[in-house]
Order: structure tokens, then sequence, then C-alpha cells
């Protein structure tokens, strides 16, 4: 395969600043990534400012912009200084019917003036079937012909609303790449979860291009996730990609940090539990192989192995992850642990590193002074301020005052502790969770936050009736795991 990787589709509710969208170009380019569509230059002024930014960039990767086959679409991406365009044609009857109302000549007509018009301005075209798993298939290669001919220098296919299964792609492809002079691009949905299964198997029938998107974003259900596409094809085809891989999990955590879009625990590779266990029996094949329970080595995506602690825990885990904390124990030590860690389990409970280091610590006889403790914070907030806090906290022994400004209490409070202690760590909130451990409006809350440092995280939890309370609590119970000695 000679496969080039592309990025870009459009997300329902997420609304990028042009800083964010050039910063995520940035760690695409810098992964190896071939194409970035960047956006869609008709769609406002606001997007156009955008796209030239990352053109401006100059990047390695190739700049493209999503185009209509209209004229205007394609000068608005001339604006915008692209490389190239993705000029979409809808091909399957219903779209060209019901959506454009018009036959399927005029929509050729239409499709090749468009490519005709870009070419002559210099652009990169890839013509683009919208809707392609549901058009007559004789009409679709006539008209990526007639395309190729006016100058189109790629074309693509797109199982628009993801009716596509493997067999049938693999059909299609092996019958495109044999038809079309030039590259054939595969752009899948995920509406039926086939996205990826799709795009390998047009990349293993002819496709040399892919069109996929971080953690899988996109439309509906989202689209072929890139970081599981580059995995199969390195892991399991053993096929050189020239993406960075080590980098993934990185931009998958920055892409759901600025979209705001959470990544699901259970998704593979860069879900917050792919490479974390519990269950003893799969911790003590782990000590022995890894690979006994994991397919590939986190490191190898940029993530490291984590132990989770509950009812399921056995010796091994719970001595496992007391290493991580540089402890050791002797046998009576460790059984009354793994008894208190099973108890909070049985509980319904999650054990996180910081009641562990309180378990052991407790069982241990060990007092540990926190480094970091708060001696008091305030919060203003409403519908008409935005959301301030401030905070004193001692520090090392020295008292520090600072205050922050956020998108509500809780991150300002956040923010106000992480200015506090930055003389001391840069610490990173990676996930915050909360659960109402009782009911009514005086109810119990609990926070689960995961913090990192360097790489390391830490998990902790805070408790109070008072959510921004229990929210502070859990950030500076992990502060003082991830800064200790």
């Amino acid at each position: 395969m000679d496969t080039t990787l592309r990025d870009g589709e459009q997300t329902p509710g997420v609304a990028l600043k042009t800083e964010e969208k050039v910063w995520i170009a940035r760690k695409l380019d810098d992964l190896g990534v071939d194409i970035i569509e960047a956006g869609s230059a008709i769609t406002s002024e606001g997007e156009r400012e955008a796209i030239r930014a990352v053109a401006a960039e100059g990047l390695d990767a190739e700049i493209c912009s999503y185009c209509r086959i209209m004229q205007q679409d394609v000068d608005y991406a001339l604006e915008c200084d692209v490389d190239s365009i993705h000029l979409v044609a809808p091909v399957s009857d219903l779209h060209i019917n019901v959506k454009l109302k018009k036959d399927r000549e005029a929509l050729k007509e239409m499709a090749l003036s468009a490519t005709e018009y870009a070419k002559d301005h210099g652009l990169i075209v890839e013509l683009s079937g919208e809707d392609a798993s549901r058009a007559d298939l004789e009409f679709l290669k006539d008209l990526y012909k007639a395309g190729v001919e006016v100058g189109a220098d790629r074309v693509c296919f797109c199982d628009t609303v993801g009716l596509l299964v493997p067999e049938r792609t693999t059909e299609i492809f092996k019958e495109l790449s044999s038809a079309i002079d030039v590259p054939v691009a595969i752009h899948c949905h995920n509406d039926f979860g086939l996205a990826v299964s799709n795009t390998i198997a047009a990349l293993n029938s002819g496709a040399r291009e892919a069109h996929m998107t971080i953690n899988g974003i996109g439309e509906r259900a989202g689209n072929t996730a890139l970081e599981e596409v580059v995995m199969v094809l390195e892991w399991l085809y053993k096929y050189d990609t020239g993406i960075k891989t080590n980098e993934l999990y990185k931009i998958s955590r920055l892409v759901s940090r600025l979209t705001g879009l959470a990544v699901a625990p259970n998704k593979s590779l860069v879900g917050g539990n792919a490479f974390t266990h519990e269950a003893g029996i799969h911790v003590h094949g782990l000590l022995a192989d890894t690979s006994t329970y994991e397919p590939i080595t986190p490191e190898s995506i940029g993530r490291e192995r984590q132990i989770v602690l509950g009812k399921h825990a056995g010796k091994s885990s719970v001595t496992l992850a007391l290493k991580e904390l540089g402890l050791d124990v002797d046998d009576s030590q460790l059984n009354e642990i793994v008894g208190r860690v099973k108890q909070l389990g049985d509980h319904g409970k999650r054990v996180t590193d910081a009641d562990l280091q309180t378990i052991a610590e407790t069982v241990l006889d060990i007092y540990r002074e926190a480094k970091v403790k708060l001696e008091e914070f305030t919060v203003v907030s409403g519908n008409k301020a935005i959301p301030t806090a401030s905070v004193r906290l001692i520090v090392d022994g020295k008292e520090v005052v600072e205050a922050g400004i956020g998108d509500g209490p809780v991150d300002a409070a956040f923010e106000g502790i992480r200015k506090a202690i930055s003389g001391v760590a840069d610490i990173h909130l990676e996930e915050y969770h909360v659960d109402s451990i009782t009911g009514g409006t005086d109810a119990l809350v609990e926070v689960l936050v995961k913090l990192s440092k360097d790489g390391k995280m830490v998990t902790s939890r805070g408790a109070r009736t008072d959510i921004i309370m229990a929210s502070v609590e859990a950030v500076i119970n992990g502060i003082n795991q991830l800064i200790q000695d």
C-alpha cells in the first residue's frame, strides 16, 4: 500500500478558535499526517481566518479546504491560500434529485466546471463523490474518469451515512483502483461502527488515501478514527505509515480538551481503560509478561499502564501499585491493605491513588505532611459576573495567595490553585467527574479527578455537600501525591 493519511471533518457543536485550530494543525503535521482539511472556506469569515492561519504556518502537510461544486466556494478557498480543495459532488440519485433538484447530467456538468475552474487557478483537486455507497457505480466511475480528464488529481469515495460493509468495500475499491488512473481515497462514517473496518478493507483493495479524524470525531456517530487505522496498519499488517505513533495519545487528549468532546473510557487505544487493569488474575499475568493481557505496549502510543484497585483487586495488583508509590510491605501488611481495598470496592467505590496511599500509610503507621495545604478560598460567580476564585495556600511552608478566572466556579478555583503552585509543579487536570452520593439539594457530592505532571497521572477524590469544596479537596489531594518526594 502507498497510503496517504488525511485528517479533517466538521463536528456538530464544536467551534474552535483560530489559535486552537492552528495548534491542532501543528500537532497533526508533527505527527506525520499528509493532508489536513482545515475547514470549509465558504462557512464564514471566522472560518476563513482560521484556514488562512493554518495555511500560513508553512507546514509540511498539504492544506485543504472543503468545497461544494460551486465557483463561489472555490473562490473563497483561493482567498485562504490553501494547496488543495476537497471538491464534493453529491452522486446518489437521492442527493441529486431530492437535495439538488437536478439530474445526473446537470450534476456532472457542475462538477466538471468546478474542477476545471479550480485547476485553472492552480489548486490540487480531489473530486469526491458524496453518498457514493448509494450511487450507481457505473455513473460514479464515469464521473471520476471525466473529472480526471479535466484535471482532477485524486478522487474520493464517500460512505456518507456509513452503509458499507467490508466485503462490499473490497469489491468496490478493486474495481475503482483498476478503472481510475489517479489515487482513489476512502471517506467513511461510523453510523454502524464499521468506519475503521471499511477503511482498512479499502486500503487493502487499492485505495491510496484515507480520510480520518482524531478520536473518530465527526458528524453524527463520527468518522474513521486515525489512531485506530494507524495502529491496525502498524501492528496487525506490519505496514509503516510514517506516523509518529508515540504521539497519538497526546494529540488525542489535546483534541478532546479543545473540542470538549470526551473520549469514551472503553474506546480502543486512547480510552481511559485501554491500558488499565484491575482483576487480580490479569495483573498477575502482566507481572510475568505484559503481553498476556495487552495486544500492544502502551508506550507505543505514548501511554502508561495503569492499575485500578477495587473489589476485584488481588495481591499482585496491590503490590504493583504499592511499588509505584515506593512502599514496601510484608505479607501481613499486604493482606490488611488488600482487605481494606476490597472493602471500599464492595461499597461501590473506585479506589483512587490517593485512597491507596492513605490506606497504606495508615497500615504502615506512616505520617507524611502535605506539601500543599488549603488555608482559604473564596469564589464569586453569577449570571452577570465572571467566575473568579481567590485561594490562599501553604506551599512548602510558605503562604501563597493567587486568583483565577474560569468558565465556572470550579474551573476558576482550579486555575487559582494551578497558578499558586506553578513555582513547584506544572499540574494539568485531565479528567473531572462528579457523582451525587445522596439525594436532595443537600446531597453529598463525590468528585473524582485525574491529574498529570510530567507524564505521571494520579487519581484522587473529594466528598462534600459543596461541589466546589469537594472539587478543591480532590485537586489538593492529587497535587500532594504528584509532588511528594
